[in-house]
């Protein structure tokens, strides 16, 4: 597990992180992320300091970049508490990739600190706080997005549990589900072609299965499957899991 020797939760306070896309673009999975949270018993605190996690310059090559940002997020998200983030590549970068670009760093030891607490949402919540089930009821056939950067760890089987655990959802699969979406922050960017056709095979394989809405725990890929099919013109549905969560709760 990439994340296997984070620090044990003992208490309900926690910092948020909200991540550049959730400032930018997606503010409401940032509202939604917060009473979803604060449903499952936690105080939210938001550091107000927080910029971003460094994953861009981090994935285009940029270390030394990278790391002066991550040094920004030790200085930021101080103390003990679980720093949360409703993105799993995101929090994948604080408690994966920061270790690799302060291998031969002497702050390390403090970088390495923040990764041992950092969790994406919904991991926490299932293998954090042990919460197996959610209440409330969200009618629809959910497909659900693997990222890649939740590879290795427990953010999809703890998605899946939570949301066959709603009345009214159907978890439905779809083809090479393992398989990119396209994105790859920087990638699409450098490759744009070769991040459209894969970004048009997924929706391809998406659509066969014939889902009420997409849904994953990294608004980035989300925003990018949605673009294209936008662009398409056959717009698909999207929602983060911690907004279908959110939004079961308003149906008890």
């Amino acid at each position: 597990m990439l994340n296997a020797e984070r620090k044990p939760v003992t208490g309900k306070r926690v910092q948020l992180m909200a991540t550049c896309l959730c400032d930018a673009i997606y503010d409401d999975v940032g509202r939604a992320t917060v009473e979803v949270l604060e449903h499952a018993g936690c105080t939210v605190d938001f550091p107000e300091g927080q910029t971003c996690c460094g994953q861009p310059a981090f994935n285009g090559g940029d270390w030394a970049a990278a790391r002066k940002v991550v040094r920004h997020a030790v200085r930021t998200f101080t103390g003990e508490d679980p720093v949360i983030l409703p993105s799993g590549s995101c929090a994948a970068m604080l408690f994966h990739g920061a270790s690799l670009a302060f291998e031969h760093e002497p702050d390390r030891v403090e970088v390495e600190a923040l990764g041992r607490r950092t969790w994406e949402l919904i991991d926490f919540l299932v293998n954090g706080l042990g919460i197996t089930t959610w209440p409330g009821r969200f009618d629809a056939k959910i497909a659900l997005h693997r990222s890649c950067h939740t590879r290795g760890t427990e953010s999809i089987p703890a998605a899946l549990t939570l949301l066959r655990s709603i009345p009214g959802v159907e978890v439905v699969e779809f083809g090479e589900v393992e398989q990119c979406c396209g994105f790859g922050g920087t990638f699409s960017v450098s490759f744009p072609n070769i991040s459209t056709a894969m970004g048009t095979l997924k929706l391809a394989h998406l659509r066969a299965a014939q889902p009420d809405l997409l849904a994953s725990v990294d608004m980035s890929c989300l925003m990018h499957l949605g673009g294209l099919a936008a662009h398409e013109g056959k717009p698909v549905k999207i929602m983060h899991v911690a907004q279908i969560l959110r939004d079961a709760l308003k149906h008890p």
